[in-house]
């Protein structure tokens, strides 16, 4: 029987709510592939998903060994999720490393789907196996499916003269269409999107396509299962729908906010994970008037950006923290240029080099402080994916007003997880355009430093425009004239100045939301990507009927204006942070209240049932 698209469950199928599935195995095995396409396809079903990517930090780990095992966690479900669960309910292992490196994240009596053709002894050896585990009883607490994944794939590729080395390479397909099988998903998207995707190698696609319909009738015909499941669609509102990654999401606020704008995008930055994908995805969109350069480093990247906001463009470049750290002098010059520029920093784990695929929130000083001298910088942070969009365009609506770098936090498990989004209608976004100064603002004379009383933002004039010249660098300019001025007490002006500037934006922002009441016991605040997770162990607490109440920070640097009534409205306050207690240090220091810190900086986000266990700790001191 040959695979085919399910237009209602079948009768034996037994529904859930949800799962977590990870597909888990070397790094060549395709496993980022297989989940993005088992992802897209639960999107189209219907169910409300959140994904884990997890790539090795080694470039080109030994084949074979824990450092080189790539996974992808998907968590679908029938009702609105925030996280991509907290273990996995399935786990597919293509190899005995995959199998080790994941093992220590299942419950007891997890599903894991093992591919055995890979459990011979050269890579139980290289997996750092002393004895067989499908053999010795080591996974006897575990519900065990032993499938020669391998040797079927090569022979559903046979007859269509795929090499077996070159047969074998299909066999995250074989593996994609059992997992299609076991959750009743449609066929037809994957079948499409692998026809469209290796329309130019005949042999690729036809193995791929081979070894899917195998997987799946494998898990029709095979008596190994007794029924497969199926997840319902999520009743989520009304809308078009696209399943989007967080850098995608930020891709497309950065272009809604140039085009809204009225001004041409130029992007320069340097290749660095996670977040080369923005660079990527803004270099196929030419059509919106968006120009992209790789730069030669990240400091040139800055410099460009810079000098493109300067000649009346959108001026965007985007890194990492390593990135950060070397365009600090430019993000000063900025500051004094008091230009509008948008910095995305995707964080990911250090110091250095340190965790180059992993997660982490740890530049939030670096954000607020990490230039030298007195250089305030408004700094906001997305939340999911998604939000991804409406933080980008937020960050270059306030760059372009107040005429000043803005930086936006995101970080690699909210850059390459994905999930539904809910596309915007382009008709509601508002108008976010600035006019340049065509003439001059003090009688004859032009002053680049004469501010807008409501914003204290200085006017923008395009060089070339006919007496409006002026100069620009990083000398300290007087106020007014912009002319290099050393005197102590201009200084001094320039510096509080360039600062209420950045602290009257808080008036301009909206006020800190509480999903809660005044007076619960308790106030959990998140900020960045641990939203999801704190969302998720606060509902916990609350069915166990504990008064708890969610702040979520997008706002960081100006802070809401009502932050300080939210945080004394509440006995105790909960910050969970995936670094060693930024946040928490800033609260404690602006507001005077005992935060106390949920921290960890393991490269991975913080579990849900981490958030609600600290949560009853709390209430019970």
């Amino acid at each position: 029987m040959s695979a085919h698209t399910r237009d209602a469950p079948p009768n034996d199928a037994e529904s859930l709510t949800r799962v977590v599935i990870r597909f888990a195995g070397d790094s060549g095995d395709g496993m980022q592939l297989t989940g993005d396409r088992f992802t897209d396809v639960s999107a189209i079903f219907g169910n409300d998903l959140v994904t884990l990517p997890n790539y090795p930090a080694e470039i080109r780990a030994p084949a074979g060994t824990i450092a080189g095992v790539s996974s992808f966690q998907v968590h679908i479900s029938d009702h609105d999720i925030t996280t991509p669960g907290d273990v996995p309910n399935v786990l597919v292992a293509m190899n005995p490393a995959a199998l080790k490196a994941n093992l220590g994240d299942l419950s007891s009596g997890a599903t894991i789907l093992v591919n055995t053709d890979a459990f011979v002894d050269r890579n139980l050896e290289k997996a750092g196996y002393d004895t067989n585990p499908l053999e010795d009883g080591s996974l006897d607490a575990y519900t065990i499916f032993e499938i020669p994944m391998t040797s079927i794939t090569k022979k559903a590729c046979e007859p269509l003269g795929v090499k077996p080395r070159d047969a074998e390479r299909s066999k995250n397909y074989f593996a994609l269409g059992l997992i299609s099988w076991m959750y009743s998903r449609p066929t037809e998207p994957i079948v499409a999107w692998t026809e469209e995707k290796f329309a130019k190698k005949e042999l690729v696609r036809d193995a791929n396509i081979a070894a899917f319909k195998a997987g799946y009738n494998f898990g029709e015909t095979a008596e190994l299962f007794d029924h497969p499941f199926e997840i319902s669609p999520a009743p989520l509102p009304a809308g078009h729908y696209r399943n989007v990654t967080g850098n995608i999401a930020t891709t497309y606020g950065l272009i809604a906010g140039s085009q809204q704008a009225r001004l041409p995008m130029v992007y320069a930055s340097y290749p660095i994970t996670p977040a080369s994908d923005i660079l990527h995805e803004l270099s196929r969109h030419k059509n919106f008037g968006v120009r992209t350069m790789q730069a030669e480093d990240e400091i040139a990247a800055a410099g460009v950006a810079i000098g493109s906001s300067f000649a009346g463009q959108l001026g965007v470049t985007a890194t990492s923290g390593p990135g950060v750290d070397l365009k600090g002098e430019a993000l000063g010059l900025a500051i004094s240029l008091e230009l509008p520029l948008v910095i995305v920093n995707v964080q990911r784990g250090g110091p250095s080099t340190g965790l180059p695929t992993k997660t982490e929130q740890s530049d939030l000083m670096l954000a607020m402080y990490g230039r030298h001298g007195e250089a305030p910088m408004p700094v906001l942070a997305a939340r999911s994916p998604s939000d991804c969009f409406d933080a980008a365009f937020e960050a270059v609506r306030i760059a372009l007003k107040y005429r000043t770098p803005v930086m936006l936090l995101t970080d690699g498990y909210l850059a390459n997880g994905s999930e539904p989004w809910l596309l915007p209608d382009v008709d509601t976004l508002p108008d976010i355009s600035v006019p340049f100064t065509t003439e001059p603002n003090d009688g004859d004379e032009f002053l680049p430093y004469l501010r807008d009383p409501e914003t204290l933002a200085r006017p923008w004039a395009v060089p070339g425009t006919p007496g409006l010249m002026h100069r620009i660098g990083g000398l300290e300019k007087e106020d007014g004239t912009g002319n290099v001025n050393y005197d102590p007490d201009n200084h001094d002006h320039m510096c509080r100045v360039r600062a209420a500037k950045v602290a009257g934006i808080a008036s301009d922002i909206p006020p800190l939301e509480v999903n809660g009441a005044d007076g619960d016991e308790l106030l959990v605040l998140s900020w960045g990507s641990t939203w999801g997770v704190v969302d998720a162990g606060v509902r916990r607490a609350r069915t166990r009927g504990h008064n708890v109440a969610h702040a979520h920070l997008r706002y960081l640097n100006p802070f809401p204006e009502n932050l300080g009534a939210v945080l004394s409205a509440h006995p105790k306050v909960l910050v969970p942070e995936m670094n060693l207690g930024q946040l928490s240090k800033l609260v404690r220091a602006e507001f005077l209240v005992d935060a106390q810190s949920l921290t960890q900086v393991r490269g991975v986000p913080f579990h849900a049932e981490e958030i609600e266990t600290t949560i009853l700790e709390m209430l019970d001191e």
